[in-house]
């Protein structure tokens, strides 16, 4: 290890210790989320969840497909919101909210899903940025976060937690409520769309862009195969893999959360075709480097192309100057281009 990529992960570490909020959840199957019974355990639910994951997984046009939303509301701070197509257990999160950056250009526009546990601000200067190109910018927050956080959090459990079908349709509701907001910009007479998404937000955007023939190119930041081998394997999430692993092994745990997992879509070959540019860190500890490219790998294999960048950084460091200028610049670049 070179003394940069030392220099590096120090910078991570240091970033991952300063949220002390993180809490080791105890582990639940979950099964009353995705339509399973609230008592099975063991044998039962690992059964369940295997036909229930083969079935999304072979079906996953239709299972990620929502209701038309019929609320649509935009406040006077240019706030988009509706109902979310899936009904959650916590009523703050079953309202979907939107930022709108308007720009000056009517047809190119893109959707913007943030990372996991971002902030209603968070993003904030990318939106400007592409904003100030002409591009009208929709931010989504995403399930369980800022203003659609479950009542006593503090972070976005639901969406990555210990609880097996909770996050499956924590995710599955991602992705519904992105074709939702997608929608609505058709509505609004946008015709050339792209998607953009970091970290979690990449996966879910990514599964999107595979699923939604509305969406004409696709930027992301940070790239990974398996939702089960980030969470096992990165630092980020070692708390939720901590209340996880005396109960699951990470095969049975990809297999279970298969459909909400970037992969298998590619492998079926849904991203073939599909104009993306993937952005990602050499020394990153959470979507790791290994994992990164045998998604590539994969990509390539099953008919896609998909422009890439590698940076001498991390996860969190990809926020630092040069690397978030060199990424910003590059996507920048993509998206004017792609949607010209």
């Amino acid at each position: 290890m070179n003394w940069f990529e030392q220099r590096i992960r120090r910078y991570e570490h240091r970033r991952w210790t300063t949220d002390d909020n993180r809490m080791v959840r105890p582990f639940v199957w979950g099964l009353e989320h995705i339509g399973g019974d609230v008592k099975a355990e063991g044998d039962a639910a690992r059964e369940f969840l295997h036909a229930y994951s083969t079935a999304a997984i072979e079906r996953s046009r239709e299972w990620y497909e929502p209701a038309p939303a019929t609320d649509y509301k935009v406040d006077n701070e240019d706030v988009l919101t509706f109902t979310s197509a899936i009904a959650s257990p916590y009523p703050e999160n079953n309202t979907v909210h939107a930022q709108i950056f308007r720009g000056k250009k009517k047809e190119p526009a893109v959707l913007l899903l943030p990372n996991w546990n971002a902030k209603w601000h968070g993003q904030r200067g990318l939106c400007e940025w592409l904003q100030r190109l002409g591009i009208t910018v929709l931010k989504m927050s995403m399930p369980y976060h800022d203003r659609r956080m479950a009542r006593g959090h503090e972070r976005a459990d639901q969406l990555v937690g210990p609880n097996v079908g909770l996050t499956i349709q924590a995710n599955r509701q991602a992705v519904q409520d992105a074709k939702l907001c997608l929608r609505w910009m058709e509505q609004q007479g946008y015709t050339r769309i792209g998607i953009l998404g970091t970290s979690i937000g990449s996966s879910i955007g990514y599964i999107t862009m595979m699923h939604d023939a509305g969406v004409h190119a696709g930027g992301f930041f940070h790239v990974s195969t398996y939702f089960a081998d980030v969470v096992s394997g990165g630092m980020t999430t070692n708390h939720v893999w901590e209340g996880m692993r005396t109960h699951v092994t990470v095969d049975e745990l990809r297999e279970y959360w298969a459909p909400i997992s970037p992969m298998p879509y590619v492998e079926r070959g849904l991203g073939a075709g599909r104009n993306s540019f993937m952005v990602y860190g050499k020394y990153d500890p959470t979507f790791l480097p290994e994992l990164t490219e045998q998604m590539l790998d994969a990509l390539h294999k099953h008919g896609a192309n998909p422009k890439t960048l590698e940076l001498a950084c991390g996860h969190y460091s990809l926020e630092l100057a040069p690397f978030s200028y060199i990424a910003g610049i590059r996507m920048l670049r993509f998206l004017k281009g792609a949607l010209a």
